[in-house]
């Protein structure tokens, strides 16, 4: 099988390359890309690959541009740092996506889904990435959010705003923490839910156990890995790591 990574980032670039050859040594990587338009000249003068694993921001735009300027066919699994619940439409026969940083089982499980459907052959795949690029670039403006949440104090319930939340945290249970560093537990089973039914203006799933509240947001800073280490204001006493996949993400959504 052959394949195309566009990833606008070296090393993650290679992190993904390598962890395709450790799934699939036969799988062969055809060449990196990392613009739109070094994508357009390659896809406009070469055959298409099997597969393409393709970064939604890059460097000069976002790789729907390439889609509008040139008619690739192929199978695309999209790798990106977006909010997981706005790409829902990407779960598709045509088109997969990967949340940034890449889980290793999560790539084996969308490589496995593309060699089972053999290609996804005879689906429209430009129909079904044109139906995933309008959910993702114009989400309902009409969708409410939640704005209280029920949590346990003891043996009693409460209902704590969301205004009230600092961050939730996945610990094999789910807690609200508070901006006094209060903390309940939810019945809440994934993050995930709770991603769902918040508003990104005010929320950011910094990483796989943690949902932070902009308000909640002390200082941040770049580690010498280019991963993020953000600093919760006092009483919270409270770090979160952003990968560096997700860096960019951040800071766009802070400004």
């Amino acid at each position: 099988m052959k394949t195309i990574i566009v990833e606008d980032e070296p090393l993650v670039a290679k992190d993904l390359q390598k962890l395709v050859l450790q799934i699939d040594p036969s799988i062969e990587v055809l060449s990196v890309l990392d613009s739109v338009q070094s994508c357009i000249l390659y896809f406009t003068s070469n055959p298409e690959p099997d597969l393409i694993f393709m970064d939604i921001q890059l460097n000069d735009g976002v790789s729907f541009d390439l889609l509008r300027q040139v008619d690739i066919r192929c199978p695309i699994i999209f790798t990106t740092a977006y909010n997981e619940y706005a790409l829902r439409a990407f779960k598709v026969n045509s088109v997969d996506y990967l949340l940034k940083p890449i889980d290793k089982n999560e790539l084996r499980a969308a490589i496995e889904k593309f060699k089972k459907a053999q290609g996804f052959q005879g689906v429209d795949i430009k129909e079904q990435i044109q139906l995933a690029m309008n959910q993702l670039i114009a989400p309902s403006e009409n969708k409410i959010y939640k704005e209280r949440f029920m949590a346990h104090s003891g043996k009693s319930f409460l209902v704590v705003n969301y205004s009230q939340v600092a961050y939730f945290i996945k610990d094999t249970l789910i807690y609200i923490v508070t901006h006094e560093k209060q903390q309940y537990v939810t019945d809440f089973q994934t993050i995930e839910e709770i991603e769902d039914l918040l508003n990104p203006k005010f929320f950011f799933r910094a990483n796989r156990q943690y949902i932070i509240n902009i308000q909640a947001i002390d200082t941040f800073r770049t580690d010498s890995y280019s991963k993020l280490i953000v600093q919760l204001k006092s009483p919270l006493g409270v770090t979160v790591d952003i990968s560096r996949e997700k860096a960019q993400a951040f800071k766009n959504w802070i400004q």
